[in-house]
């Protein structure tokens, strides 16, 4: 698997990571060495959790197999932090004495001493931003994190987060963005996937399958034994549902069958080299499921396709994204 620098810094990732978020949940622990152990085999290295996925059980769950199943040192950990994981107002947000006690509960559920990559799960209105970097500052310098990434930004959180990060020397700068982005969701086109580039982040998208549509599994009906038919993700994948989001579909599995290979590595090829995009980060119920994403690790795109999939897929740009001629 092809190996990436992390934005403008000296982490170098696969460019494929693993998603973590069903583990401990909806995929038990044999599944889940089962996906690790193929994504390793693989040459993967980038495996992302956070301390909310499944209450903590996904962190657990990374634990447990970097201590018996795969070294810990061909592996480079993600996680984030500032959700809720505790009651009362010091329970979630990114304020330092929250962010602080999640590292250290999320080192703890995984048996680390460190995670490579730490990222702020989300903006917090409440928390002034330079003591929510502060903390970041701090797990840096105390050696439990290498690396600060932030999660769920937009254009002018992640353009005011990276300035000051790089206004004084010696603050951890920011180096990479964890969005949402697919051929299904390409607003961070807007402002955030520029302001990514003129700031030197690598983007890491979650949910590079239009949240599983893209794989044309949901093209006719809805398959009982996916998530798109459970109470709890019904909403989350129909959120993406619409008349254009079909026509991308049909767009994908229409290339899909003329380049031999399947929507899922369609989909996959066009996000993997878009600007600034790292390594989409792919989350599998199964290790089947899994396999299909590392299968599709040479599938290259032609640029006819690439551009008819641009075109059918372009989101909306108006005033000021796209400035009025003079």
């Amino acid at each position: 698997m092809e190996q990436r620098a992390l934005g403008r810094s000296g982490l170098v990732v696969s460019r494929l990571g693993l998603g973590t978020m069903t583990w401990g949940r909806d995929t038990d622990e044999d599944e889940a060495a089962m996906q690790l152990t193929a994504f390793v085999d693989a040459g993967g290295t980038l495996v992302d959790t956070a301390d909310v996925y499944a209450d903590g059980e996904s962190e657990r769950t990374l634990g447990r197999l970097l201590a018996d199943v795969v070294p810990r040192s061909d592996v480079l950990v993600a996680t984030k932090a500032a959700g809720r994981t505790a009651p009362g107002p010091m329970g979630r947000g990114a304020s330092r004495g929250h962010l602080l006690a999640a590292l250290d509960a999320s080192l703890e559920r995984m048996g680390l001493d460190h995670v490579d990559l730490w990222q702020l799960h989300a903006w917090d209105d409440v928390t002034p931003i330079e003591e929510t970097l502060a903390a970041c500052d701090t797990a840096v310098a105390s050696g439990r994190a290498r690396y600060v990434g932030i999660s769920n930004f937009t254009g002018w959180q992640t353009a005011q987060a990276v300035t000051w990060q790089r206004a004084w020397p010696g603050r951890t700068p920011i180096v990479s963005t964890q969005v949402e982005y697919s051929l299904l969701q390409r607003g961070i086109e807007r402002e955030v996937a520029p302001a990514a580039e003129a700031l030197g982040l690598g983007i890491l998208p979650w949910s590079p399958l239009g949240r599983g549509l893209l794989t044309g599994k949901y093209r006719h009906s809805t398959p009982t034994d996916s998530r798109g038919a459970s109470a709890e993700w019904q909403g989350f994948i129909d959120g993406l549902r619409s008349a254009t989001a079909d026509r991308v579909v049909e767009a994908v599995i229409t290339a899909a069958q003329g380049l031999g290979t399947t929507p899922l590595g369609v989909a996959l090829a066009w996000l993997r080299d878009r600007p600034c995009v790292v390594a989409p980060i792919v989350g599998a119920r199964t290790a089947h499921q899994l396999q299909a994403a590392l299968d599709a690790e040479g599938v290259r795109l032609p640029p006819a396709i690439t551009t008819a999939l641009d075109d059918v897929s372009a989101p909306h740009f108006s005033y000021p994204e796209q400035p009025r001629e003079h």
